[in-house]
């Protein structure tokens, strides 16, 4: 009996001892289900579980508060050093975290994995509009700043209002002077605009190419990537290309907590590594509106680092409130 008892004993010692980083893992969503945050974590759930890198389906567990802000606190706080447990982050995150939108914390507080996959921001006006083009939008705003009006599902300080800003101020127009009406969402933006309530959508890449698949009555005249995109907008010029020096990449990706240990670091990162360079991954990030991106560990680190930089100053060049 003391024989039996001892082998149940070292088997379940050996089973912790050599439980890795892979074994029983979950996913965090800052936010509800349907989200951003949730396409995050399922994209990670399919692309591991069914490319054979974890053994049993990744827990997808939703953390709502703060857009991001409260799953983030949870991790540094209270769960610090979980090697199996993920959190999906977005360039959402980063321009909250650059305005001191999460608490005492900051980028620096965990250990940044990966970068699964981006959209791009993008300027859209409605298929007959007069403006074709940035150099057309510029014209339009210095003729009278008062007749064109922006409109995209975020208030002053979020992204797409940093898109709308940044591409009013690369025209010669100071951000003060821009209309902007804030809607609940891009899908309300999209519809205004179709209906001539607004002039501008300042979007995403990727919400804009499925909406003209589904026969929406918008054009997309720049992207706000460092190159041309594949697919539906490939024939869209960048920005840059136009003369606006504005570039607008809206990562997805994850961190886990800052007390990970080295070893498991590497577990993920290696993984991760490995599943972004095949084929299969290359379909679900197409499958799910997203282009390629791919960065891990100390290279993450280091953009993460100066995109958290280049949004402080931003938001102090734009007076946005809580920027430090």
């Amino acid at each position: 009996m003391k024989k039996i008892l001892c082998t149940v004993a070292l088997v379940s010692v050996a089973g912790s001892v050599f439980a890795g980083p892979l074994d029983k893992t979950e996913c965090i969503a800052g936010a509800k289900p349907g989200g951003g945050f949730d396409l995050t974590c399922k994209l990670a759930q399919t692309a591991l579980y069914e490319g054979k890198y974890i053994k049993d389906p990744m827990r997808v567990t939703y953390m709502p508060g703060g857009i991001g802000a409260v799953a983030y606190n949870a991790v540094v706080a209270q769960r610090p050093g979980e090697p199996n447990t993920i959190v999906a982050f977005s360039g959402g995150s980063l321009l909250n975290l650059a305005q001191g939108k999460f608490g005492k914390y900051t980028e620096s507080d965990v250990r940044w994995l990966s970068v699964v996959g981006a959209d791009y921001g993008a300027v859209v006006v409605r298929k007959d509009s007069p403006i074709k083009n940035l150099k057309d939008l510029a014209a339009a705003l210095k003729a009278d700043s008062t007749k064109v009006v922006f409109g995209a599902g975020g208030t002053i300080g979020s992204q797409d209002w940093m898109k709308a800003a940044l591409t009013a101020r690369a025209a010669g127009l100071n951000h003060k002077q821009m209309r902007f009406v804030a809607f609940e969402g891009g899908g309300e933006a999209i519809s205004a605009l179709q209906g001539g309530h607004v002039h501008v959508y300042s979007g995403d890449a990727s919400e804009a190419a499925s909406q003209i698949k589904a026969g929406a009555n918008i054009r997309v005249i720049a992207v706000m990537a460092d190159k041309r995109l594949p697919g539906e907008l490939a024939s869209v010029p960048t920005a840059k290309e136009q003369g606006f020096d504005v570039e607008w990449p809206i990562v997805r990706g994850f961190y886990v907590g800052p007390k990970v240990s080295d070893a498991d670091f590497k577990v993920w990162t290696d993984t991760f590594d490995k599943m972004m360079k095949t084929k299969e991954y290359a379909k679900l990030l197409e499958e799910r509106g997203l282009y390629p991106m791919a960065l891990t560990g100390t290279e993450l680190d280091a953009y993460v680092k100066r995109t958290t930089h280049n949004y402080r100053k931003l938001a102090e060049e734009f007076g946005l409130a809580g920027a430090k």
